[in-house]
């Protein structure tokens, strides 16, 4: 457990600019200066209307910097000052007119130009209206960003102060806080290699059509961020699904469960921890058609289908099986005891189950799970799925640590 004065001796400016998140900056001040960290803050004018400086003054003990037009400030060239004494800069809440200055190299405001003026390590917390964060404009300068070394810590999906739901939400301050704190040391999870697969399978029947199912891939792609927050190496395989990939996350894209069980039994030498959270079909057409099949206003069609091959048993019964394999069960009734007769079926360390068909269904922001392991359970009640993934995570560590242990 890493002590309060983790960040002790280190210099984080905070740049607040202007989204309603603003207000969760003076717990994130407060957060950091607990651990011992030295925080400046500088706000943009939008920052402004939603928190007031002296509310940031007053929590990071430090007058608040507000542009460069300071003739006091500037005499002594106080942007270059904050450049300089800052051994990292995080920007929370970054919007979506913070992303484009900072992807186009202006210098128009006092964040803008300290970021253009400093080498120290930029990161980035955005947070703004889901279309906004999913606008073409916005994830190219999000990409942008990344292949230059910005660091993103989020955006979270949920509910949003303007009523609606989706990607965009400012990360919550303690993940915030955790992320920093294993730059300075190791996580729980710090340089294991997980495998975990997400999403959907799609099984053609002709080049059009397909026997697919409702999985969004939220509740895996949620895991694998939390798993590199924890300091884990990922690999996530991901059937088709309309997510931005999570930071630090090797994603390998695959259709098919065939493909899906391929590109497991690729990695799989190489696994510590396997989570298998794909909803992967369980069966394929036996035959696919080359051409569009046509409607017949005479005969139905009938479909014949066979098995598609069992990953998670695959992986649980293999002779490189990896150190703890964790399975999913999706059900719609009779939910513990399905789970549990799939823990010892398949020969798994642990099973998350979840009831779906009901306001849990698949596609939805928030989750809820039961947890079952050899003698042992937990109940995680519902809450949005990356806070979900973050608790399974958790116990997920402690059941790798205590099988270690033995």
């Amino acid at each position: 457990m890493i002590g309060s004065n983790a960040f002790r001796g280190k210099h984080i400016l905070l740049g607040i600019t202007g989204s309603i998140a603003a207000y969760k900056a003076a717990d994130l001040v407060r957060r950091l200066k607990e651990h011992g960290a030295e925080v400046r803050v500088m706000m943009s004018h939008g920052a402004t209307q939603f928190i007031t400086p002296l509310t940031m003054q007053t929590v990071s003990g430090h007058p608040v910097s507000l542009n460069f037009f300071d003739a006091d400030e500037e005499a002594a060239m106080g942007h270059i000052k904050l450049a300089r004494w800052a051994d990292w800069i995080v920007i929370a809440p970054a919007t979506a007119d913070c992303l484009a200055k900072l992807t186009h190299g202006h210098a128009d405001d006092l964040i803008s130009t300290v970021c253009l003026a400093s080498e120290a390590p930029l990161i980035l917390a955005p947070a703004m209206n889901n279309k906004m964060w999913s606008h073409p404009a916005t994830q190219q300068n999000y990409q942008l960003l990344k292949q230059r070394g910005v660091e993103f810590f989020g955006p979270e999906s949920g509910d949003q102060a303007c009523g609606e739901q989706g990607e965009g939400r400012l990360m919550a301050v303690d993940a915030i806080v955790s992320l920093l704190l294993t730059k300075l040391q190791p996580g729980p999870l710090s340089g294991t290699q997980l495998l975990i697969t997400a999403g959907p399978t799609y099984e053609p029947i002709d080049p059009v059509r397909f026997i697919a199912n409702r999985s969004s891939g939220k509740m895996g792609y949620a895991l694998a961020q939390a798993a590199v927050e924890a300091g884990a190496n990922v690999t996530l395989i991901s059937g088709p699904v309309a997510l931005g990939t999570p930071d630090g996350v090797n994603r390998v894209d695959v259709e098919t469960a065939q493909q899906m069980y391929d590109a497991v039994m690729q990695y799989l030498t190489q696994t510590i921890i396997f989570i298998g959270c794909a909803a992967v079909a369980d069966y394929r057409p036996a035959h696919q058609a080359q051409a569009k099949l046509k409607k017949s206003t005479n005969n139905d069609l009938t479909l014949q289908l066979q098995l598609n091959p069992d990953i998670i048993n695959t992986v649980a019964n293999s002779d490189n099986r990896p150190e703890l394999v964790v399975g999913f069960a999706a059900e719609t009734d009779d939910l513990q005891q399905y789970a549990q007769q799939k823990l010892q079926q398949k020969r798994l360390d642990l099973i998350a189950a979840n009831r779906v068909g009901d306001r849990l269904a698949f596609g939805q922001e928030n989750n809820a799970l039961e947890i079952f392991w050899e003698g042992g359970h937990k109940s995680l009640t519902e809450a949005p799925k990356l806070e979900i993934a973050r608790e399974l995570i958790k116990v997920i560590t402690e059941r790798y640590h205590a099988k270690n242990s033995i």
